[in-house]
């Protein structure tokens, strides 16, 4: 009896919802220890984000709306103008000098930003902490969280732990924008995601096809949840994109002792690919793997996935090709042009793909938690229950649909629309009938 899509892509779902969730819970926790009613509106900063226009408790709600819509166009064209550049750039072959500015954003985030809120923590707390020990540890936490999120041969735990604290130090700055801009500049940014994922000319779905037609990493700082690949008999699966989801490469679990040369999953940039193509006599063919060795003229080329063990000739040795069971969702959506065989000096490596969550997504999730977390831990709850369901939607959707999808708007939309029901309807229904005893 066949799964469903649920049951099967479950394990999809917590791999990505539970980084999410810890972002989103340690933004709330910083909102509450930093932030207090009286320095609510001394606390608000100035960035790209309200250029434009400053809000005022004393404005008019008109006056603030207008503005805040002012400020999220100019944000909004700001980031597309950003995107393009770096279309212009990765077209161009610029990958040096984007992998540099990467590299540099993260170090300016995690030295400058969350400097700032390491010492606050410090001064909020009272933690007796010398200035040369404060900027000991803040160099070495900023140092190791490069050479984490860029460099190779790194422990996937600790990227992904670095990748989350990127998210939460920048989701707790923007925590500290003016409120009716922080809401609009949220719709704003939904709908700017579903323009730039599906329409034909959108920033990010030219980044993502121009990468995947290059089978390259996306210039991009993204969270990589990597699914167990155990390789069985069962039907291999592939590889996809979700807006800023896209995907990553999977490890593998203990292998079968039936393949004559030991299989195994490797990550892409840890693969010499001109040494592997001048030591090696095979050549790709979409996802199929052709040999150019002597073989009989009624063998089949050997495809990636929907075949059982099969063996082919690669120079002198003979390798036995094992299919592989990746996630669950990425079986449903089927080999594209990512998926890929490569063929290395000891054996044969099976690049297999997971999925990766954008860093903007993990950001602005956790700023609606945030803004939520400054009226009260109820909105905290409906807001936290809204996000996370519409990325359990969304991560359904890609399955159904087969293509990429942006990750912002349903959940953005849902979380927005439980803030205002749950501030305006339910909070004051749930505080009447418990201060007139009418539950309890």
């Amino acid at each position: 009896m066949e799964s469903s899509i649920l049951e099967s892509i479950g394990v999809e779902i917590i791999g990505v919802m539970s980084p999410v969730s810890i972002c989103m819970f340690l933004v709330v926790l910083l909102v509450y220890s930093l932030s207090t009613s009286s320095s609510s509106v001394d606390a608000t900063i100035r960035t790209a984000a309200n250029l434009v226009y400053a809000e005022n408790p004393s404005d008019t709600a008109a006056e603030k709306l207008e503005g805040a819509l002012l400020n999220a166009l100019v944000f909004v064209i700001l980031i597309a103008l950003v995107t393009f550049l770096l279309v212009l750039l990765y077209y161009y072959n610029c990958t040096a000098f984007l992998r540099h500015y990467m590299r540099f954003s993260a170090f300016f985030v995690l030295a400058s930003m969350g400097g700032s809120i390491f010492l606050s923590l410090i001064q909020r707390f009272s933690i007796p902490l010398d200035s040369i020990t404060c900027f000991l540890l803040l160099f070495n936490f900023t140092v190791v969280g490069v050479l984490s999120v860029f460099a190779g041969g790194i422990p996937i735990l600790l990227r992904q732990g670095y990748m989350v604290c990127l998210g939460i130090i920048v989701a707790a700055w923007f925590t500290k924008l003016p409120e009716w801009t922080t809401w609009v500049l949220l719709v704003a940014l939904a709908v700017y995601d579903l323009v730039a994922v599906l329409a034909p000319g959108g920033p990010l779905k030219l980044l993502v096809d121009l990468a995947s037609t290059r089978n390259e990493e996306l210039p991009a700082l993204v969270y990589e949840a990597r699914p167990t690949v155990a390789l069985t008999g069962r039907r291999g699966g592939g590889a996809s994109t979700l807006g800023l989801l896209v995907t990553g490469v999977s490890e593998s679990e203990p292998r079968p002792e039936s393949s004559s040369i030991e299989l195994q999953t490797v990550s892409r940039d840890n693969v010499d690919r001109n040494e592997i193509e001048n030591e090696n006599e095979g050549h790709f063919h979409g996802n199929s793997v052709v040999s150019q060795s002597s073989r009989n003229d009624e063998e089949e080329i050997s495809p990636l996935v929907g075949n059982r063990s099969s063996s082919t000739q690669f120079g002198r040795r003979e390798v036995e090709i094992v299919d592989e069971e990746m996630s669950p969702l990425v079986e449903m959506i089927g080999m594209g042009n990512e998926g890929q065989m490569m063929m290395g000096r000891d054996g044969v490596e099976i690049a297999s793909r997971g999925i990766k969550l954008g860093l903007g997504d993990f950001v602005f999730y956790s700023v609606l938690v945030g803004r939520a977390a400054m009226y009260d831990l109820m909105t905290v709850y409906a807001c936290y229950l809204a996000i996370i369901s519409g990325l359990g939607c969304t991560l359904i959707l890609l399955s159904v649909c087969r293509q990429a999808l942006p990750a912002l708007p349903v959940s953005i939309t849902l979380g927005v629309l439980f803030y205002f029901l749950t501030r305006l309807l339910m909070e004051p229904f749930i505080v009447g009938t418990a201060t007139n005893l009418m539950m309890f």
